[in-house]
């Protein structure tokens, strides 16, 4: 009896020390954790948590969700700043940005998963599933596909409230074609919005509607709880302000009025520009991407190969992009070949970047208009420019 006794004791003890060497050995994995840039320089979260307070302060971010991913898996977070620069409330893990732009690639991914189901192809003129009254008045639009929205060669503007193309004789809030479908590269949130209309047509849904689909096929899958291109309790209740700096103060600094969002409709789904997400719930998506998982591989390879018949446009070039896939951008460097897309919605800016092979990669939102400065800073700092 004492010898069991004994036994249970020694038991006990030997699981509560393994237990503690587990405790002791994760700590010291934290302490030693670091990030691996898709160029591969090794940077420590320490050195990472100065880097971001500096830029924060000089750039004057109200706040930033940032993640970075190494191996297929988030190795850094961090939910910094304000949401509101009047109530200086702080930015938490549940924090909900615009993700502007960025909404763009994961609803490619969404079409492409449509097309695997036989919904719609890349390549049939979508005026055959629905017509588009808003641009029937020139026939070229009848030449407008799938391939050539999600890679920008529709011809459409960018958006039809913007100022007018005088060169074109069309007025502000006309939509038109700039080229014939097909032939050339302009970035189109038009073509985009286009092309959810007749995403939900085949769905037998509205722009109204749509969501709860996109949700059960996209987000529920990918476990992106908290992301939706329209309003719900969740994004109501955790979205920060934006943020769009006013005058420069010469002593205060700069002025930032918090802005409503241009022209965002909360109750609409605009693949374009409307998706509300964060930094934890983007990066899944991202990984989503880097592990093929989702897609066929015809899919897949469809939409990370270059779609450009022409060339890209000058100002994206300086950017330092190569070329476009479908619904995301491609950059060649020294280094490999990265995958990258901005965002910019006036008052939130956001960015992401990943190295397929390596798995590698990071993705930020901010709520203000000195995002993409951000960006440019963060590229530099990783090695990547």
């Amino acid at each position: 009896m004492q010898n069991m006794r004994s036994s249970h004791i020694h038991n006990k003890y030997t699981r509560l020390l393994i237990l503690t060497c587990l405790v002791l050995s994760g700590l010291i994995c934290n302490l030693q954790a670091q990030i691996i840039s898709p160029a591969g320089k090794l940077i420590s979260n320490a050195t990472m948590d100065a880097f971001l307070k500096k830029q924060m302060d000089s750039l004057q971010l109200p706040g930033l969700s940032i993640a970075f991913i190494n191996k297929g898996k988030v190795v850094y977070h961090r939910a910094l700043g304000i949401k509101d620069i009047k109530t200086k409330e702080p930015v938490n893990e549940q924090s909900i940005f615009e993700a502007a732009s960025l909404s763009k690639p994961i609803f490619a991914y969404w079409v492409l998963k449509m097309t695997d189901r036989g919904l719609l192809s890349l390549d049939t003129p979508l005026y055959k599933y629905l017509p588009y009254p808003d641009i029937a008045q020139d026939e070229r639009y009848k030449l407008i596909t799938a391939r050539m929205v999600l890679s920008h060669q529709s011809g459409l503007p960018n958006w039809r409230f913007f100022p007018a193309d005088s060169a074109l004789h069309v007025k502000q809030d006309e939509l038109y074609l700039k080229f014939k479908p097909g032939t050339s590269f302009f970035y189109s949130g038009e073509g985009f919005l286009y092309l959810s209309q007749v995403i939900a047509h085949l769905l037998n849904r509205s722009l109204q509607n749509i969501e709860p689909v996109f949700e059960k096929e996209v987000t529920v899958p990918l476990h992106m709880a908290h992301s939706s291109f329209t309003a719900n309790p969740y994004i109501l209740k955790h979205k920060v302000s934006g943020h769009q700096e006013g005058h420069v103060d010469p002593v205060n600094g700069p002025n930032w009025p918090v802005l409503p969002s241009l022209q965002i409709d909360s109750n609409t789904f605009n693949p374009a520009a409307t998706l509300h997400t964060n930094a934890l719930d983007y990066a899944a998506f991202i990984i989503a991407l880097m592990k093929d998982k989702g897609l066929s591989r015809k899919s897949i390879q469809e939409m990370f190969r270059p779609q450009l018949t022409a060339p890209l446009a000058e100002d994206f070039r300086k950017a330092g992009y190569s070329t476009w896939g479908l619904g995301i951008a491609i950059a060649q460097s020294p280094v490999g070949t990265f995958y990258l897309h901005s965002g910019n919605n006036g008052n939130f800016q956001s960015g992401f970047l990943m190295d397929k092979t390596r798995q590698s990669g990071y993705v930020f939102f901010t709520n203000c208009d000195h995002g993409n400065t951000f960006n440019e800073k963060l590229m530099a700092f990783l090695a990547l420019k």
